[in-house]
């Protein structure tokens, strides 16, 4: 089998960020890194959880919310990926800023966190999810699109 995108990039020079993936058509998966690869610690499950909710939430509220496909966490819990279509990597990225500077700040009870709306609801950290949105807001304070490449 062909090794696909992510098994490319080169894991060992990676750093946080947010990064163009790929392109698929209108599609345009980003890989938002918010721990060094192979650096632990890595993000912990409960926080990722409530983070992924969260943003999510955000997203898919905002005025791209027809733009927004999915958000949702890398298995090695390094970061997330969100997939939009046909959004502009100046308007991912503002919206990316503007999801994490919501969770950052967020002080309420988690959208979907019961046992009907979520496969895992027990399992949040709302504490934790706050700490990573804000160590991100600082990475991606100066980003531009022309980071975005790996």
């Amino acid at each position: 089998m062909e090794k696909i995108a992510s098994f490319q990039v080169d894991h060992t020079v990676l750093l946080p960020g947010m990064y163009v993936s790929r392109v698929d058509g209108d599609v345009t998966t980003f890989d938002l890194r918010f721990v060094r690869p192979n650096t632990p610690p890595y993000l912990t499950m409960p926080a990722v959880h409530t983070l992924e909710h969260l943003f999510a939430t955000y997203a898919r509220n905002s005025a791209h919310k027809d733009k927004v496909i999915y958000f949702g966490p890398m298995g090695c819990r390094t970061g997330f990926y969100f997939l939009t279509r046909d959004l502009s990597r100046e308007e991912a990225l503002t919206l990316t800023q503007e999801a994490l500077a919501f969770v950052a700040a967020y002080d309420g009870d988690i959208p979907g966190v019961s046992a009907v709306e979520c496969g895992n609801w027990l399992e949040h950290d709302l504490d934790g999810a706050r700490a990573y949105a804000a160590a991100m807001v600082n990475v991606l304070r100066d980003w531009t699109a022309e980071k975005m490449d790996y």
